[in-house]
């Protein structure tokens, strides 16, 4: 996540769509008072600062809007509200294999090592964790209200970065792909006609939103 009141935006951060490639090209460019959080390298070394911001919800790597309530202006008025989407059948891949080669106790961790892609999938864990958080619900504020300025699918980031660019006055160069999860590309392999069908259901609401099928792009 990360907060510029100088340059008056807020880049959300929805886990496993890219955002650390985005954060890392942002915090080059950080103004000395920014909010950063996270674990990219200027993220850390600011990790002090935050013991003195009293924000609404949990301030860490995957904060919501509604989270940063109290750091940001309630009419949002000037400010630019953004994050990153990325297609579900991938990213729910890309998900499995992350936590597989995690080390810390969470119960999406332990479930991922005890089964495979379709047992992690079809478990009512992971089932209710993706339902209840389609994209929108990051960019809601505490009022419950979307507030995105933008929203940028990850596998267009280049050409629909535009909007945030023209905020900022510069071009943003996003680094190559960071914290990738160790797998092939193609994610397609990895599911079955009901497991397909079950992403389809359970991200409905973002696939019909943004685009997305499971070959890609529409």
């Amino acid at each position: 996540m990360i907060l510029s009141r100088g340059r008056r935006y807020a880049f959300i951060h929805i886990p496993k769509t890219g955002g650390t490639a985005l954060a890392l090209a942002l915090e080059a460019r950080a103004m000395a008072d920014d909010i950063l959080v996270g674990d990219t390298p200027k993220a850390v070394a600011r990790r002090g600062r935050q013991k003195a911001l009293k924000a609404a919800g949990r301030l860490w790597k995957h904060s919501t809007l509604a989270d940063l309530g109290g750091l940001l202006p309630a009419d949002l008025e000037g400010f630019f509200t953004l994050t990153l989407v990325r297609n579900p059948w991938d990213r729910m891949v890309s998900y499995y294999h992350w936590l597989r080669g995690q080390g810390f106790a969470h119960p999406a961790v332990g479930l991922a090592k005890a089964n495979g892609f379709s047992g992690f999938l079809n478990h009512p864990h992971t089932r209710t964790a993706v339902s209840l958080w389609p994209y929108g619900a990051y960019m809601r504020d505490a009022g419950g209200v979307e507030r995105a300025s933008l929203y940028v699918r990850l596998e267009r980031l280049d050409e629909e970065l535009a909007p945030f660019e023209a905020h900022l006055g510069f071009r943003i160069t996003p680094v190559a792909r960071a914290n990738a999860s160790e797998r092939v590309t193609d994610w397609r392999p990895a599911y079955s006609d009901a497991d397909a069908a079950l992403v389809a259901a359970l991200c409905a609401e973002d696939i019909a939103r943004f685009g997305y099928d499971f070959n890609g792009i529409r």
